[in-house]
């Protein structure tokens, strides 16, 4: 089963790659179509009966992950971190309180709203209705951290988007509690659930602060690459346990573990090569992390349920659209009445990137263990809610590709200049210091240091020259020459001239 997993993740990014589709809904069109195959062909003999039973091990491992609330602790915090350690302090300092507000405020609104439409509009049950309007109101933070890996934005409108994915699953889960408690308990408990969120959150926050911290310590005492990038594994999954066993958010405490280990420990204590080490090794987790969650949510579409639940899922994703229009345009339309520098595109772009997904279809799994709902009832709400995160993959997502590229295109323009001197004047720096190291004036270990640092700066403008030229051919080409250069400009030590 793991190898033919990984035979599809390696087949949707070829596709993606060729066909220009976006990553993400690749992959969810490969789940869907072989579950289509699976349920369609196997009678008619137009897939083998082995191929059928790895969907159906892939159907039945994703059912027992999110069932016990495996999937979201598995698979979400490797992806928050990834791109939590990419935030720069002074980005974040900017967005801060808009990431917040809509975080915290913003859920709370969009449950209200896509709440009140579901009950009047589709005359579902008051309590289906709202809990269905809780569990999509968060936005998905697996899907809108791929986005922001894949499309050029400011990096203040991408760092505002990541932290509001990553803080809003507190909000959520509290609403979402609060929802499933007044289901069984007389009144609103007000007081309690304004408790529990701050335990939800403010309790993350202190937990990876505190998990931060420990981290920082404790790499300020290695160099090892190896063992660096094994502590940032339990700084994540670490941080994740220790909240989620407190009470407090887990994915919250991941992302001020992530905010903390990218902008103090990676900066201060860790060197240019195993930082860069670290880096490559999160970004292959992050991409692992986002195949497994979309082609489970392939896998999972009913095409029978999906038909049937047509009209309802269509009305509510409208409903989540407008809920999410009633929060995002009058929150960030405040914040630029009072001086927040934001453009006024950033909205769009806000609102396009209200995704749901992966953590709405975990929350919707755990009302199936509730005796609160009838069997239909549930059935309701699974079919909608992954019929909207069905529906939200496929036209928000290129829709936001699409609006981001064109509203930001000379974000997505690297200039070939511009890597040209970057690549210049890294091969300048590292014969300056060879120079240096051979005159006695830096010692070796001050060489090493600087030619790592340069090193990694000139494998990154080499990565971005990668993704400006078409053609294979060229790259090679370039990629030689600049060997070429480096060899035939080494300048010779010591050793050599002895």
């Amino acid at each position: 089963m793991l190898a033919a997993f990984l035979a599809l993740i390696v087949a949707s990014a070829v596709l993606s790659r060729k066909s220009k589709l976006p990553y993400t809904l690749v992959l969810v069109f490969i789940g869907v179509g072989f579950t289509g195959l699976s349920a369609l062909g196997l009678g008619k003999g137009l897939i083998p009966a082995s191929i059928n039973s790895v969907f159906t091990q892939i159907d039945l491992a994703y059912g027992v992950l999110v069932s016990n609330g495996i999937f979201v602790g598995l698979v979400v915090p490797p992806l928050i971190f990834a791109a939590m350690i990419h935030i720069r302090a002074v980005d974040l300092k900017a967005v801060v309180r808009p990431s917040v507000v809509l975080a915290t405020a913003g859920v709370l609104v969009a449950t209200l709203v896509g709440g009140v439409m579901m009950w009047y509009i589709a005359g579902l049950p008051p309590m289906v209705s709202f809990l269905i309007s809780a569990i999509l109101a968060p936005t998905d933070v697996v899907t809108v951290l791929e986005v922001f890996q894949r499309v050029r934005a400011p990096s203040e409108l991408a760092a505002m988007l990541d932290l509001e994915a990553a803080l809003n699953d507190a909000t959520a889960i509290v609403v979402f509690s609060v929802i499933i408690a007044s289901a069984s308990l007389p009144g609103f408990p007000i007081l309690s659930s304004l408790l529990l969120f701050l335990v939800k959150l403010g309790g993350g926050v202190l937990v990876g602060l505190a998990v931060g911290f420990a981290a920082e310590a404790i790499a300020s005492q290695l160099q090892d690459r190896v063992l660096v990038t094994m502590l940032t594994i339990s700084v994540v999954y670490g941080a994740y346990a220790l909240s989620t066993g407190l009470g407090a958010s887990g994915l919250v405490a991941v992302a001020v573990a992530g905010l903390y280990f990218g902008n103090l420990t990676l900066a201060a204590w860790i060197g240019p090569s195993t930082r860069a080490s670290v880096v490559s090794f999160w970004e292959v987790a992050a991409f692992l992390g986002t195949s497994v969650a979309f082609l489970f949510i392939g896998f999972q579409v009913d095409f029978a349920t999906f038909f049937q639940s047509v009209p309802l899922i269509v009305l509510a994703f409208l409903s989540m659209a407008a809920s999410r229009a009633a929060t995002v345009y009058p929150i960030l339309a405040v914040f630029q009445k009072i001086g927040q520098r934001m453009p006024s595109s950033w909205a769009s772009v806000t609102f396009l990137s209200g995704m749901r997904g992966a953590l709405s279809i975990a929350l919707a799994a755990s009302v199936g263990g509730l005796v609160l709902f009838s069997a239909s009832d549930i059935n309701t709400i699974n079919s909608v809610v992954l019929g909207v995160a069905f529906l939200s993959l496929t036209i928000q997502v290129p829709l936001l590709y699409r609006y981001v590229r064109s509203r930001f295109e000379q974000e997505q323009k690297v200039s070939k200049e511009e890597i040209e001197k970057a690549i210049n004047d890294a091969i300048d720096s590292i014969i300056k210091s060879q120079l240096s190291r051979n005159s006695g004036a830096i010692s070796e270990e001050e060489f090493v240091a600087q030619a790592e640092e340069k090193l990694a700066s000139l494998n990154d403008s080499l990565q971005e020259l990668a993704s400006t030229i078409e053609t294979r051919r060229l790259l090679r080409a370039r990629a030689s020459q600049l060997y070429r250069s480096i060899v035939g400009r080494r300048v010779q030590g010591p050793s050599d001239r002895a």
